[in-house]
């Protein structure tokens, strides 16, 4: 890899799902390169969906690499080799991998394996390297899993369900299979413009718009806007925005850089009380409790 990048070791959130099945999810929100290390044996088939930027998977020690772009998946399997995940995760990236063992997998479509093409028998010890396009039902359901915000207890149970839904709308090849539950959710244009009111509202999180100035900006009725916001983040437009000001709040007090005052002013708080108020609400501690925590 050159010397130029700026590249950081990373981490990766795993949960585990069954015996020989786990998901992985990877968030890069910073201004470097990311890279991503997990040892994977030949026995795992490996579903990797990118929803944001773009990332590359490297093999063979850089001899040989898989770009995965934003909105596409990648399937690999490969029962000859080991296939260990080195990603270099590029900056403002977000990936979902579902890593499930072949005997795992097999169980699931054991009386129709000829529907799954790489199942059949003339081809289960061939590798298998697939990319595709996520569908719009696809990407409700990995933006629900990346931006997981309920209790911690409940959450391998959360990505069970969506991990063997993602499994099926994967496999789903039907005319319908781009047709959301939601009625509205029917295109990728309806899709893309519920994420670019994401995008707008935390490029303006200091001072972000009205609901009714966002649904005018996306071109969407201030009922869907809500209604579809929820259904793809799995949360409210203002609950979302929350969240994700307390985030930055959290790594910009991590840094040391800056005191409790000017991370208010940063994510918009104009009185340095409401922003404690916020953080406390988040995080159960005041910003400066949670700077003094982490240094003892």
């Amino acid at each position: 890899m050159s010397e130029l990048k700026n590249i950081a070791k990373s981490t990766f959130e795993e949960t585990f799902i069954e015996e020989g099945f786990f998901v992985l999810t990877y968030k890069n929100e910073t201004d470097a390169i990311e890279v991503i290390e997990r040892e994977i044996d030949s026995t795992y088939i490996q579903f990797h969906f990118c929803t944001k930027g773009n990332s590359i998977f490297v093999f063979n020690n850089g001899r040989y690499s898989l770009n995965i772009n934003e909105d596409t998946s990648l399937l690999l399997y490969n029962p000859e080799r080991d296939l260990p995940i080195h990603l270099e995760l590029q900056p403002q990236a977000a990936l979902v991998s579902l890593i499930i063992s072949i005997k795992k997998f097999h169980s699931l479509f054991s009386k129709d394996v000829s529907y799954i093409t790489f199942l059949t028998e003339g081809n289960r010890d061939k590798k298998y390297y697939k990319d595709d396009k996520i569908s719009p039902s696809m990407a409700v359901v990995l933006n629900q899993m990346l931006g997981f915000n309920l209790n911690r207890m409940v959450k391998p149970m959360f990505f069970k369900g969506k991990a063997y839904e993602l499994l099926a709308l994967f496999f789903n090849k039907s005319e319908d299979a781009d047709v959301e539950q939601c009625p509205f959710l029917v295109d990728e244009v309806n899709v893309a413009k519920l994420k670019r009111a994401k995008d707008i509202i935390i490029s303006r999180m200091t001072e972000p718009p009205t609901l009714q100035e966002l649904a005018i900006e996306v071109e969407l009725s201030l009922k869907k806007l809500k209604e579809g916001f929820k259904q793809v983040y799995g949360d409210s437009v203002y609950s979302y925005l929350f969240d994700y000001k307390m985030d930055v709040a959290r790594k910009l007090l991590e840094s040391g850089e800056h005191n409790v005052n000017e991370v208010g002013l940063k994510v918009g708080y104009s009185t340095a009380s409401h922003f404690i108020a916020a953080f406390k609400k988040k995080y159960g501690t005041t910003p400066k409790k949670y700077i003094l925590g982490r240094t003892k």
